[in-house]
């Protein structure tokens, strides 16, 4: 989830998901988009088993229900990912019989109602060769999970001062229609120049082209980071809980996905 950004623009009161603008997008498939992505344009990335499906846990560490109401997603969810594993998941309230909840927060969700999307020319288009310097950025700035193959799941733009890499936003994931905007953040000696800002337009400016709606997800916490995506052209529309459960059973590994 979103943390940390450099998004420069004046305050603005949270709006009501009441606000959000017709679309001829389904919004409805906003309400479970790790599900919507794994059974759609991100198949091809997928973990699957029957209901359940996860992402490559170097690539995006959530796993993800078809419907988080039904045991027979939850049967599947322990057969892909086998007993005493502890996985992320969302948006889940509660847990069957022999799952442990053993952390998680709060998220919430904000569509683009008014963004002005538009090309950055100081942009670059980073690559695999780029992950190194990526990863130490956002070790440093904490902007959310980046793993060594996110990268794979879109495009991700950069901006360099001499070289270096000091700002960066992207792809994550892509429920039908929709593209949500991530890794938001800029090096601590660069932020008030609006870079950030710059990178989210240039990036939403490449879903729009395609078709997509940007969104993106935050902390729920994170009132001014809210704030300021809301002051840019996003509207607050769910909040929604991030689990991170335990699989029944004991696994010699207990490896987090």
């Amino acid at each position: 989830m979103a943390q940390q950004t450099d998004l420069r623009a004046g305050g603005a009161s949270l709006r009501p998901a009441a606000t959000i603008a017709p679309s001829a997008h389904d919004t409805s498939v906003l309400d479970n988009a790790v599900w919507a992505a794994l059974d759609g344009p991100h198949a091809h990335l997928a973990e699957r088993v029957g209901r359940a499906a996860r992402y490559p846990d170097d690539v995006y560490a959530f796993a993800a229900l078809a419907d988080p109401r039904d045991p027979a997603a939850w049967a599947d969810l322990l057969t892909l990912v086998g007993p005493g594993t502890t996985v992320r998941i969302k948006p889940v309230e509660t847990v069957p019989d022999g799952w442990e909840v053993v952390g998680g927060g709060v998220g919430v969700q904000l569509v683009d109602t008014a963004l002005r999307a538009e090309t950055a020319p100081e942009a670059v288009r980073l690559g695999p060769d780029d992950v190194p310097e990526i990863l130490d950025l956002v070790a440093r700035t904490r902007p959310g999970p980046f793993l060594k193959r996110t990268i794979a799941l879109g495009a991700y733009l950069g901006i360099r001062d001499r070289g270096r890499l000091i700002a960066l936003a992207g792809e994550r994931i892509r429920p039908p229609g929709w593209t949500e905007i991530s890794a938001v953040c800029t090096d601590p000696a660069y932020r008030g120049r609006g870079l950030a800002t710059r990178l989210v337009r240039a990036v939403a400016a490449g879903i729009r082209e395609r078709g997509d709606i940007p969104f993106l997800h935050a902390a729920a916490d994170n009132v001014n980071a809210i704030r300021l995506y809301e002051s840019i052209g996003f509207t607050l529309r769910r909040r929604s809980p991030v689990l991170l459960v335990r699989s029944p059973g004991t696994s010699h590994q207990g490896a987090v996905l």
